[in-house]
Order: C-alpha cells, then sequence, then structure tokens
C-alpha cells in the first residue's frame, strides 16, 4: 500500500513537473512573438510616445549614438545619464535592433595633449563642457562634464545638447527639465539625420524683409529637416506647393495682390509665421543721436485682424532685458565701455505651457511691440510668450535716445504688467476678400471665402529671428548669440519649435510636453537623519532575516517533535 501511495505522488510530481516546464516555454514563446512593456509610474516617465515608437520602426540602417554624460557624476547628473541610458535602451528594443549607444567619458583620455584635442574637436561639433560644482557630504566639489551625445547614420552625424532647459531656474529644476527633454532631443536628432524631410518652406521677399545674411542660421538649420525656398512675392504667382511661409520683419508696405496671395494660401492649408514690427526703430538711426520710432505702412492690418490679432503700434520697455556696450567714461584719450541694461531689448522668460515654450530658455529681443486679440470666429489663439510683469507700453511717437539707459529708473513706471508679444492661432481662417473681387494682378481670381483648418503664428518682434553678423569677417553668427556678453539665447529654438508644430502638430513636437515631477529630499532632514535611516536599511532586513529563521526553525522543531 506504501508503494503505490509512493508510485502515485512520484508521477504526481513529475507531471507537474513537466506542466511548469511546458508553461515556462510557452510563456517564452508568448514573449518573442507578443512584445509589450509596463510602465507603472504615475508620470509615465519611461513611456516612449508612438510617434517616437514608428519613426525608430521604419530605420533602413544602424544609428550610433555615442553618449559624453560618463563619469561619476552627483545625484543630479547621475539621473540624467541615466535616464539617458533608460531611454536609449528602449529605442534600441523598438528600433528593431537597429540603434546601438556608448557611454564615453573624455577624462579618462591619460594623455594631455589627446585629451584636449579631444575635448576640442567636441566643442567644435557643438558639445561644449560644463564646470560642474556640487555639494557632496559638505564639500564642493568640481568636475568637467560632457552632457552631450553625437549621432550618427550613414556618414550623416549631428549633436545632442542634453542639459537644456531654463537658466533661470534652479539646478535641479533645469536638471528635471533635462530629464523630460530626453526622448525628444535624441528622437529629433535621430530625425535629423535619419530621415530626409518633403515639406516646403517658402521664405518671402520683396518687402524690405530681412536680407539672406540676417538669416543664415535659421534658415541653415530649417535646411536639415525641410526643403526651403526663397522667393519675392510680387514675382511669384501662386504660393501653393508650399507647406508655409515665413515673413520676417518687412518694412514697405504690401499690395493687395501680396495680401490676395498669402490669404488664398492659408485658406488652402497652407502654415505662416510673421516676424512683424509694428514701429520703425533700430540701434543704428538711435545711435546716430536718438531717433522716434513711429508705426511702419505695411498695410496688414486688416489681413492680421481678420485672422484675429492686432499687432499694436506700440514699443515695450522691460526692466528684465539685455544689455548694450556705451562709453561711460575716458581714460585719457582711451573711452571706457561698460555693458548698460538697455530696457528697450527685452529678455522674454515668460512663457505658456506648450509645447513650443516648455521649458525653454530666455529669448533675445529689440523693439518689440503688444499684441492684442479680436473676434475671430472658430479661432483658436494661444498666446506663447510674454514680457515680464516689470514692463512700460509707450505710444507713437516713442523718442528712443541712448541717454534713457542711463537714467534712475523709476519702477512705478514699469507695472503694465505681462505682455504677450506672441500668439498661436488653429483653426478655420475666414478670407479678408470675403465678398471682395480679387484683387487686378493676380493669376487666380476665384477667391476661396472659406479656409479648411490650418495654424499661424504672430511675433510682434521683426529682429527675433535675425542672426547677427560679424563686422570683421562678415560671417554669421549662432541665431540669439549676445557678442557682448558671450551668451546665446533661445531665439532659435523658439522659432525652430513654433514651425514644427505648425508642419507637424500631431508628431515628434508633442513629445515636449513630456512631465516628470521633482521630488527633491529635504536636505536638512537627511543630513540630520542619516544614521538613523542607514541603520534603518542595512541592519533591519538582517534583524528581520533573523528572526524569521529563529522563528522557522521553531515551528518546524516543534511540528516534527511528536516524530
Amino acid at each position: 500500500m506504501v508503494t503505490v501511495q509512493n508510485k502515485s505522488r512520484r508521477s504526481s510530481d513529475i507531471l507537474k513537473f513537466i506542466a511548469w516546464v511546458a508553461g515556462i516555454i510557452l510563456l517564452n514563446v508568448l514573449a518573442a512573438n507578443f512584445f509589450f512593456r509596463l510602465d507603472l509610474t504615475e508620470d509615465k516617465r519611461y513611456t516612449i510616445a508612438p510617434v517616437t515608437k514608428q519613426m525608430l520602426g521604419s530605420l533602413d540602417n544602424e544609428v550610433v549614438v555615442d553618449v559624453y554624460l560618463e563619469g561619476d557624476f552627483p545625484a543630479g547628473f547621475k539621473r540624467l545619464q541615466q535616464t539617458v541610458r533608460e531611454t536609449l535602451d528602449e529605442f534600441r528594443i523598438y528600433s528593431g535592433g537597429n540603434l546601438r549607444f556608448n557611454f564615453i567619458d573624455p577624462n579618462e583620455i591619460s594623455d594631455q595633449e589627446q585629451r584636449t584635442e579631444f575635448i576640442t574637436n567636441l566643442a567644435q561639433k557643438g558639445i561644449n563642457p560644463t564646470n560642474l560644482r556640487a555639494t557632496e557630504e559638505g564639500k564642493q566639489v568640481e568636475r568637467l562634464v560632457f552632457p552631450g551625445a553625437i549621432v550618427r547614420y550613414n556618414g550623416k552625424e549631428t549633436a545632442v545638447n542634453l542639459l537644456r532647459g531654463n537658466l533661470a531656474a534652479s539646478p535641479d529644476e533645469r536638471l528635471n527639465q533635462s530629464v523630460e527633454g530626453v526622448e525628444y532631443e535624441l528622437a529629433s536628432a535621430i530625425r535629423k539625420v535619419a530621415f530626409q524631410g518633403n515639406k516646403v518652406i517658402g521664405y518671402i521677399t520683396g518687402q524690405g524683409e530681412l536680407e539672406m545674411q540676417q538669416v543664415t542660421d535659421l534658415l541653415g538649420s530649417l535646411q536639415e529637416y525641410y526643403r526651403v525656398a526663397r522667393g519675392e512675392l510680387r514675382e511669384i504667382p501662386t504660393l501653393q506647393g508650399l507647406d508655409l511661409i515665413i515673413v520676417a520683419k518687412p518694412t514697405s508696405q504690401f499690395t493687395e495682390a501680396d495680401k490676395y496671395k498669402i490669404d488664398q494660401f492659408i485658406m488652402n492649408g497652407g502654415k505662416a509665421v510673421f516676424f512683424v514690427d509694428a514701429l520703425n526703430a533700430n540701434m543704428d538711426s538711435v545711435g546716430a543721436g536718438g531717433m522716434f520710432a513711429v508705426p511702419y505702412n505695411l498695410s496688414l492690418d486688416d489681413l492680421m485682424f481678420r485672422y484675429g490679432v492686432r499687432l499694436n503700434p506700440t514699443l515695450v520697455m522691460d526692466l528684465n532685458s539685455g544689455f548694450i556696450p556705451m562709453v561711460t567714461g575716458y581714460a585719457g584719450d582711451r573711452p571706457q565701455t561698460e555693458m548698460i541694461n538697455w530696457r528697450f531689448f527685452p529678455l522674454l522668460n515668460n512663457f505658456s505651457e506648450h509645447p513650443i515654450t516648455r521649458n525653454l530658455d530666455a529669448v533675445y529681443t529689440r523693439f518689440v511691440g503688444t499684441i492684442d486679440t479680436v473676434r475671430a470666429e472658430g479661432i483658436t489663439k494661444t498666446p506663447l510668450v510674454f514680457t515680464s510683469p516689470y514692463s512700460r507700453v509707450l505710444e507713437p511717437p516713442v523718442p528712443i535716445t541712448l541717454e534713457e539707459a542711463r537714467m534712475e529708473v523709476n519702477p512705478e513706471l514699469f507695472q503694465a504688467g505681462p505682455q504677450p508679444v506672441g500668439y498661436l492661432l488653429e483653426g478655420a481662417f475666414t478670407s479678408l476678400f470675403r465678398n471682395r473681387r480679387a484683387p487686378a494682378g493676380v493669376q487666380d481670381t476665384q477667391v476661396k471665402e472659406q479656409g479648411v483648418p490650418t495654424k499661424i503664428a504672430v511675433f510682434s518682434d521683426g529682429d527675433l529671428v535675425r542672426n547677427e553678423v560679424n563686422p570683421r569677417t562678415g560671417q554669421a553668427y549662432e541665431l540669439g548669440f549676445d557678442r557682448y556678453n558671450n551668451i546665446t539665447f533661445a531665439n532659435r529654438d523658439l522659432a525652430m519649435n513654433t514651425i514644427h508644430y505648425l508642419l507637424d502638430s500631431e508628431g515628434l513636437i508633442n513629445v515636449r510636453s513630456k512631465q516628470i515631477e521633482l521630488r527633491p529630499l529635504d536636505r536638512v532632514r537627511v543630513r540630520e537623519e542619516k544614521t538613523y535611516w542607514q541603520l534603518l536599511n542595512l541592519v533591519a532586513p538582517i534583524v528581520l532575516l533573523g528572526i524569521f529563521g529563529v522563528g522557522r526553525y521553531y515551528l518546524r522543531k516543534r511540528k516534527y517533535e511528536r516524530f
């Protein structure tokens, strides 16, 4: 009888073992054929956007990413480093193995000459080192870090700056903003080198717009993603065939035919970005002894009004502003120059929570005006950029002299509050030429009175996209670069984000809206309770394990004592 029971138990154990093995094999087969990943975090920090997955799945060849954020870092940079590693690992999986990444520490190069050459090469590619100062265990620690990466694909490469965010934010907040932007920065770089865009952008000229040398940086950046064309509006019979047009700082009047071409382009679904100055003000005239800023006669008011905004003929002065060099005295026959706050050049650091402007750094403007909204049926108007709360709005004619920079500031005059200087307009626009005949001199005389849904962006500063030009070499500086203070502002990021959104609002640009909540530790409590928490985490598990072992021992002893 005992023998039969033993055989029966043995058979049951063998069947259970076979069932477990079969279950494990089946689970592996299912996992191999049905891929899925679960992100249980509240803010979905490990979830890759569908548009990114689609792009990665479309790669034909291998993408190689060399990340230079490697080494022994403080906790904040360690978190950024870990996020980059985890994101690239996700990218590798969704790319079907068409992505490979390496983490490289430039500081590990032992030979000083080779390390210097390597660092110089990285800087030429756009990856500049950051001198990191941090406090660790009550001591100041300083390290040279390289928060960037190089993305390569089929012989093309581009640099990625991983340390982004607003410089006005605290170091912890800026690192958190950088973490939020990791997926977008890496995916955008892969898109740049691996996919050639087929959309066409038209840079409109003929009304005194910025010259090509003054928009070299913007147009060069756009050519990495899109095809860019240039032409005089009056010589182009129609704008159809373009996907987006850029109007940058016009200074002469638009004819009715000019406006008709723009209007009908938008009615047919075309996108447009306007960078327009309402008043005529420039530093060349100011430097010659002062000037009065008066309105331009652009004849664009009715077009903008119909679309839902009004460019006010005003100038904004802002206490949060840029600096210009001024002669403040002489040492012998040598002029002494100082950087003086110039309140006609507001620094815009007040943005809406929109994918275009999220986590954006400050933007440098020159002689900016204000924008109001007016009623336009079916149009959604989103303010994008504001001046600081300490602004002042001046009506024309506005006297502008360099003496103003030397005057003592009266804070009571700067109480106008944040002023919107950039708007996004979305919807089906109504034509300016509704119930009107097409003007003379146009090719298409069939007026489309009601448009299809599209998008427009309007900024009240024509110089927002103007890059400075080196007066000695004639070479264009980077857009947003302040050569007097050696600072690069986020003008190019704002312009590029705007155009990306207009051309692909449901695409990669929306990855910028990813938000990760910052949960900082209480540093005072950490320092005061450090020993307690170390003991709790190291000793308590051992004690609990010992109690469990002793308890189990006595339970087994009592159970088998009767035998």
